[in-house]
């Protein structure tokens, strides 16, 4: 069933992030006498992200979400379509080109305690990123990454903690400030808030909307959270065995869903706004 359309009002500048028939597979075998087997995990996506605003990915598990962000990010590379960043297409970027990209687009994982190393003081956590990208000197990087903790609200005296000495709201915010160390203008939120209690999500959607409206930077944000969703999310695309079904502003596609299976989907939810 082909996608349903965008509200009439959808935002004609051109995109920050433009895909174009955006497909993925990935290939596994059951042993070594038997044929590989494709799986489709994107079917043809195309999806536009305005430069400054909040985009909610949403749709069940296995639905491609994960896989979409991970494209966008470089961190997978598509079978075939295309990727335009801010007008460039960076789907085939390779060596200098492609580390130079990495400071644009940022992830921030669902376990900061997985994605976070175990053995560097969170100081040296924030610093790290700039350090591989040749950011300043250390003094500056130092500087940096306390202005970071500030940002994000983590005291001075945590410079020196290990992760596991941080509670798992002050590990998410120590997540955010290094993927912010680069000054990304994307930054993908992947389940970034799940396992949360509803207190520590407030705050930290509360601190992503502060950061956006102070540096203008791009969010997409992957959630099962549909309340969560409809509080944070300027436009909602709606994923359904690898392919985008539906895109709307948030107001109107829960209001208003067209395709049965946003319908469903938002059926299965007790309470929407």
């Amino acid at each position: 069933m082909p996608m349903a359309t965008e509200t009439p009002d959808s935002s004609k500048k051109a995109p920050l992030v433009h895909v174009h028939g955006l497909t993925k597979f990935y290939r596994s075998r059951r042993s070594i006498f038997s044929r590989s087997i494709s799986t489709k995990a994107l079917d043809t996506v195309d999806l536009d992200i305005q430069a400054g605003s909040t985009l909610a990915l949403i749709g069940e598990s296995g639905s491609g979400k994960s896989t979409l962000a991970r494209c966008l990010a470089r961190l997978e590379k598509p079978d075939s379509g295309g990727i335009q960043f801010d007008g460039r297409e960076i789907s085939a970027l390779q060596g200098a080109a492609l580390f130079r990209f990495r400071r644009e687009v940022q992830i921030v994982f669902q376990d900061p305690a997985s994605a976070l190393n175990p053995r560097f003081s969170c100081q040296e956590i924030i610093e790290e990123p700039m350090a591989i990208q040749h950011i300043g000197g250390r003094g500056e990087r130092r500087g940096r990454s306390l202005e970071l903790m500030k940002q994000v609200g983590l005291p001075a005296s945590s410079c020196g903690k290990l992760p596991m000495d941080l509670s798992a709201g002050q590990r998410q915010r120590l997540a955010i400030a290094r993927a912010l160390a680069l000054g990304p203008r994307l930054l993908i939120l992947d389940e970034a808030f799940s396992g949360l209690d509803l207190s520590l999500k407030a705050q930290l959607v509360n601190l992503l909307i502060d950061l956006q409206k102070a540096a203008f930077i791009t969010y997409l944000y992957i959630s099962h959270d549909l309340d969560l969703v409809a509080h944070f999310a300027d436009e909602v695309a709606v994923m359904h065995r690898g392919a985008i079904v539906e895109k709307a502003a948030a107001a109107h596609l829960f209001q208003n869903a067209r395709h049965p299976y946003t319908c469903a989907l938002l059926e299965s939810i007790p309470c929407v706004m």
